[in-house]
């Protein structure tokens, strides 16, 4: 798995990473009559603390069968397990069409959802916070002073894309945000946290791989070069082996959003 320091060293031309496909070999099973895939367990390492891969439930693709779909707070949570070096077993779920398996340990329907010591987690708030909490080593915490920058960013993000009105100061207030993460980088960089990856980063990672394909598609809008230290920030994240990994295709995210967009 790239480093953090690897991640660093690189050319950063991130769009290159592109190419690399999500990890193949699955497995596909049918469970109450619902397909469903189990994929292999992804950490190469295991945790010394963990020797059976959890299990968590995720998005699938709409766009190409049994491959990791766009949610955002999913890849946050398969972020965590593979920064943790965590094996862990995945369910791909068609939110479309919801299994009654899937219905009776997430009632609410939503993903991520994780099963840890016997008992089905959702929300990826919880479910990394139990993970560190399980497995503190490597440690991911953000300390508290630190872990609401950038909080805003997604909001403000969301906002802009659904703005039918050009005027209406949705995008200056995305900027704005952006603006003052760019300037805590510069300060406080090259993570949230300072020199090492945490769990505040692998939280707005996801949302900002969202912001880019999601803006560059549906409003021809990137993130402005007056905000390097922003650009530099996404292109680290988005060029580490982890995330590589977990992300979803860039037609998975254009199609997930299209229904703000249109609605």
């Amino acid at each position: 798995m790239m480093s953090t320091a690897s991640a660093l060293s690189c050319s950063l031309k991130y769009h290159l990473a592109f190419g690399l496909r999500f990890p193949q070999n699955h497995a596909l099973c049918r469970h109450n009559g619902a397909r469903i895939t189990t994929s292999r367990s992804f950490a190469v390492t295991m945790a010394a603390t963990s020797t059976t891969p959890l299990e968590v439930c995720v998005k699938a693709s709409v766009t190409t069968p049994n491959k990791l779909g766009d949610c955002p707070f999913c890849q946050r949570v398969l972020l965590t397990f593979e920064e943790k070096h965590l094996p862990y077993d995945m369910k791909l779920v068609d939110l479309a069409n919801k299994p009654e398996w899937f219905l009776q340990i997430s009632p609410e329907g939503k993903v991520p959802v994780a099963k840890l010591e016997e008992k089905w987690v959702p929300d990826s708030d919880v479910i990394t916070q139990s993970l560190e909490e399980k497995y503190p080593d490597p440690p991911l915490v953000t300390p508290p002073e630190k872990a609401s920058v950038g909080s805003k960013i997604f909001t403000t993000f969301i906002g802009f894309l659904k703005s039918k009105d050009p005027a209406d100061g949705t995008e200056q207030s995305l900027l704005n945000e952006l603006s003052s993460f760019n300037d805590y980088i510069k300060e406080n960089g090259p993570f949230i946290n300072g020199e090492k990856i945490s769990a505040a980063d692998l939280s707005l990672g996801p949302k900002l791989y969202h912001l880019e394909i999601a803006l560059g598609h549906y409003k021809k809008w990137s993130v402005p070069d007056t905000l390097p230290y922003v650009k530099f920030y996404m292109e680290t994240i988005f060029l580490m082996d982890s995330f590589v990994k977990t992300r979803a295709s860039p037609d998975d995210v254009i199609a997930g959003w299209r229904p703000k967009v249109m609605g």
